[in-house]
């Protein structure tokens, strides 16, 4: 029997401690590999809350027995935010005024939004209109200079205007003091016929609209 070794057997021995060399090799980087990913500290924080939303800023108008109130919001949606009320009379809607009579309204104007109004103004039409009331009418053309107005902001006790219809007609805006949100500002409309009004001024009336403003 022969002890001669197989070239192929001997080949296989050789190659053996490369192999087993390699093997080691590659569990050792594979476990240095999970230990630096499973291992060590860690923190985290989730924000699941991130937001940003605008504010509202929007008008009411209020009567003296807040019996009638009219909106900003009364023509459409807030997009609009804007109406026209017409069953607040600032000037009181008598028919029945006499020399000398001074007919007093009061109402009062509430930021119902949620900001700050920094701006506030008061602006009268460019028109003093007149027109007959009634069916007795005298021939007086100029009704609106014989009504005189005073305008008084009740909440910061200032008079705010003071003057004939006619004059106040056309007239600069008034700034008014800020209002803060859910703020509300009072005013009083005086209307004053003049006592030197005779017979030419029965049965006519004057006619002014006012534009309320609030601007954040």
């Amino acid at each position: 029997m022969s002890n001669t070794t197989s070239p192929v057997k001997g080949k296989r021995i050789r190659f053996a401690p490369i192999a087993i060399a390699t093997g080691v090799l590659a569990a050792v980087l594979l476990s240095a590999t999970m230990t630096g990913t499973l291992s060590g500290f860690a923190a985290q924080i989730t924000n699941s809350t991130n937001t940003a939303a605008t504010g509202a800023l929007t008008m009411q108008e209020t009567n003296a027995g807040a019996t009638v109130t009219c909106s900003s919001t009364d023509g459409g949606s807030a997009s609009v935010n804007t109406a026209t009320c017409a069953t607040i009379n600032k000037f009181g809607g008598s028919t029945t005024m006499i020399p000398g009579q001074t007919v007093t309204t009061a109402m009062s104007i509430k930021n119902t939004g949620s900001v700050t109004a920094n701006t506030f103004t008061l602006t009268p039409g460019a028109t003093c209109a007149q027109s007959n009331s009634g069916a007795i009418n005298g021939s007086a053309t100029d009704v609106c200079a014989k009504l005189s107005v005073v305008i008084t902001n009740t909440t910061a006790n200032t008079v705010v205007y003071s003057g004939t219809l006619a004059a106040l007609a056309g007239s600069s805006a008034f700034t008014l003091p800020t209002v803060a949100a859910g703020g509300t500002t009072g005013f009083t409309f005086a209307v004053t016929l003049a006592s030197t009004a005779g017979n030419s001024y029965q049965g006519l009336q004057a006619s002014l609209p006012l534009v309320w403003n609030y601007a954040s």
